[in-house]
């Protein structure tokens, strides 16, 4: 039975692998052929460059991409300071309320931020922040996911070590920098790559809070880009689309066992 129940779940985590991947083949196949074959799938079918540079041509993707870059780094580093600062001060400081801070933080964990796209429009827009990077990041900055991640790492760290550092003449932030944050470097690493993957693909607040190319992400400017009105050339829509995950899935590549050590490293399953 044991081995029955291993071939099954071998077959389905196959088939949910196959399942996953098949929108990406037939975006490759489709950006690399002519249009008039992009659903043939004859092999002898030319091969073809001009759909990148169509597409290139058609939407500013370098603007796009730059944008993206600038956005998801931006939260991202912003998220590391206050989630380290918070993360410890829940592990390692006592204070009145500490631990309804820290439920209150867990419950903000199960808000789905839909639900508060439109009170964070209406603070944007009141401080003059509309179409800018800092609209895109600002109520991501604070992840309760990254505290709440962190704090548990930091409960792991000994307290010897930290009292060592104190009769060494650190200071708080000198603890903080050379003691902590080497120990949690696996935690610190799977929350940036899940940040980045999130913030990276991140489309309905980009949408909302975004009116022009100055400051739109890809995932937006996809949207437009394959919008039906505009026209669609499935050809011409995969390179785009190729173009626009070019950048992740190559770093995806390069990092993906340290993707996957990070991530049990940190205990996140």
């Amino acid at each position: 039975m044991s081995k029955l129940s291993n071939l099954f779940m071998t077959v389905c985590a196959w088939a949910l692998g196959i399942a996953w991947i098949l929108p990406l083949l037939y975006a490759f196949w489709a950006a690399f052929h002519p249009a008039e074959t992009a659903t043939s799938f004859d092999l002898t079918a030319p091969l073809t460059l001009e759909n990148f540079k169509t597409a290139w041509q058609q939407a500013p993707f370098l603007s796009y991409m730059i944008n993206t870059v600038v956005i998801t780094l931006m939260i991202l580093i912003v998220q590391l300071v206050l989630c380290t600062l918070a993360g410890y001060a829940l592990a390692r400081i006592e204070f009145w309320g500490r631990g309804v801070v820290f439920a209150l933080i867990l419950m903000q964990l199960m808000v789905v931020p839909e639900i508060l796209i439109v009170e964070n429009y209406q603070t944007v827009a009141s401080l003059g922040l509309v179409d800018t990077y800092l609209s895109v990041g600002l109520p991501y900055f604070a992840s309760a996911f990254g505290i709440f991640l962190l704090r548990q790492t930091f409960m792991t760290v000994p307290q010897d070590l930290e009292n060592a550092a104190r009769i060494e003449g650190c200071s708080r932030l000198q603890i903080i920098w050379k003691v902590y944050v080497p120990l949690a470097r696996p935690t610190y690493l799977a929350f940036a790559l899940v940040s980045i993957s999130y913030h990276w693909n991140n489309f309905l607040w980009p949408l909302v809070v975004t009116n022009t190319e100055n400051s739109r992400p890809l995932t937006v400017g996809m949207a437009i880009f394959g919008a039906p009105e505009s026209g669609v050339d499935w050809s011409i829509v995969s390179a785009g689309t190729l173009i626009s995950i070019s950048l992740l899935l190559v770093l995806f590549l390069i990092f993906q066992r340290q993707f996957v050590q990070s991530f049990m490293n940190s205990g996140i399953k």
